[in-house]
């Protein structure tokens, strides 16, 4: 190592050492440092109907009735296409996941029940499509599909799935107590919310209108469909018993009659009126399975998400006004003990209740801004049902087309059969 060369340094203390200033600026450019929550867009959901669609699609079918010693059992084959696994439920399963949805997401958009009725052939299978309808809009839910309540209803295989989902419930808890955003909810939504909310609650409100009376219309539509192949088919039926009729012509009759000859041939075209029925009956299951049903189950949406609101005002709102008014009669009693001088221990006591309100005020406003912070998701959720209109469409058109097409040939067939049993014959000639 060398020593250093040339005179020895004076060394400066560092106490006289001029360091540089850290810049602040002002402080109140400070507040813009304070930890600020995170910048992800927690508020709007990244969902398209494709992406919902596709989280699952759960069959609900009708297994042969099972009696007990008094009442029979219905009960439905639950198979879902994301787990690969069929489940037997009851009616009351699907009202205890009802029960359990509510508790645990009491801000979301959870699908309403049909109701529980008498046993009969047609509720029976309207019930069956209500149930269907109800659960694959739970499974295409971006939180319900996640969640441990779903999964264990459409795959668990125990004995008691209700014990199972209520003991869920209660190991999960509702979802202001578990999402991380619920006691921020406030800062993320937009200054005007409400202002937003009531445009979107009354564009919504005319869209479930419309949506109700194309659904009716579609409904008619189907039906006149089973009842045009009713009528079909007893057109045949009576054109084969006109020609199934041997009586001998009576002698009134011409002998130039040609209705002997027409007589015979009627019989035969019974054949293809049965063919034309069957063909309008399957239309009417096409325009009723592709048509109603897909605008039934957006109408489920809708309805559920003016339930939703009602929830809103009805449930958080009117219990934090509630609060709110017994938290000024609580001030009120505080005021009048202490102008009267009263006893110690109930001024205490009068404290106490009010620091216990205040706390629960505080917990309800933080409610009431996580279920405005919900309803602006489920509103985002509903739009993005919106296209299933394209899809509605397409399966009426398809729908048509198809029908039409098909009764055509068999028109067509019978346009030519006609031809080759009465044309030329004894004088008869088709109109054209």
């Amino acid at each position: 190592i060398c020593a250093p060369t040339g005179p020895p340094q004076k060394t400066v203390p560092v106490c006289l050492i001029e360091l540089p200033k850290p810049q602040l600026g002002e402080p109140r450019e400070l507040n813009a440092l304070r930890m600020q929550p995170a910048q992800d867009d927690v508020l709007t959901i990244s969902e398209t109907l494709d992406k919902l669609l596709d989280r699952d699609t759960v069959q609900v079918e009708l297994i042969p009735e099972k009696k007990g010693l008094f009442l029979k059992h219905v009960e439905y084959q639950l198979t879902s296409q994301r787990y690969k696994i069929s489940v037997y439920r009851r009616y009351s399963d699907f009202d205890i996941l009802h029960e359990v949805l509510l508790q645990r997401f009491a801000y979301r958009v959870v699908p309403a029940l049909p109701p529980k009725r008498m046993l009969k052939r047609e509720f029976i299978e309207g019930r069956r499509r209500a149930l269907g309808r109800f659960i694959n809009l739970v499974a295409r839910h971006p939180l319900f599909s996640e969640d441990e309540l779903v999964k264990t209803f459409l795959t668990f295989s125990g004995s008691d799935v209700q014990t199972k989902l209520r003991d869920t419930c209660k190991k999960l808890g509702d979802e202001f107590m578990t999402n991380r955003t619920a006691t921020l909810a406030k800062e993320y939504l937009p200054a005007d919310m409400q202002a937003q909310f009531a445009t979107s609650r009354e564009m919504i409100r005319n869209i479930h209108s419309s949506f109700q009376k194309l659904r009716d219309r579609a409904e008619k539509m189907a039906e006149r469909s089973k009842e045009n192949a009713t009528d079909l088919l007893m057109f045949g039926r009576e054109l084969s018993t006109l020609g199934s009729d041997a009586s001998p012509l009576p002698s009134l009759a011409s002998s130039l009659s040609t209705w002997g000859t027409l007589r015979q041939s009627l019989k035969s075209l019974s054949v293809e009126f049965a063919v034309l029925s069957d063909k309008a009956s399957q239309q009417g299951r096409r325009e009723e399975d592709d048509v109603v049903e897909k605008l039934n189950l957006f109408l489920d949406l809708l309805q559920s998400y003016s339930d939703l609101c009602e929830r809103h005002e009805r449930g958080v709102l009117h219990e934090h006004q509630k609060a709110l008014h017994k938290y000024s009669i609580l001030k009120r009693q505080m005021m009048s003990a202490t102008v009267q001088s009263k006893e110690q221990v109930s001024v205490e006591q009068l404290e106490s209740r009010i620091v216990q309100q205040e706390s629960a005020i505080q917990t309800m406003e933080l409610r009431n801004y996580f279920s405005l912070f919900c309803l602006h998701q489920e509103t985002q959720l509903l739009f993005t049902y919106l296209p299933i209109t394209s899809h509605i469409l397409g399966a009426f058109v398809n729908s048509q087309v198809q029908g039409h097409r098909e009764m055509g040939e068999v028109w067509n067939e019978l346009q030519l059969k006609l031809g080759c049993l009465f044309g030329g014959k004894n004088g008869l000639k088709l109109p054209i």
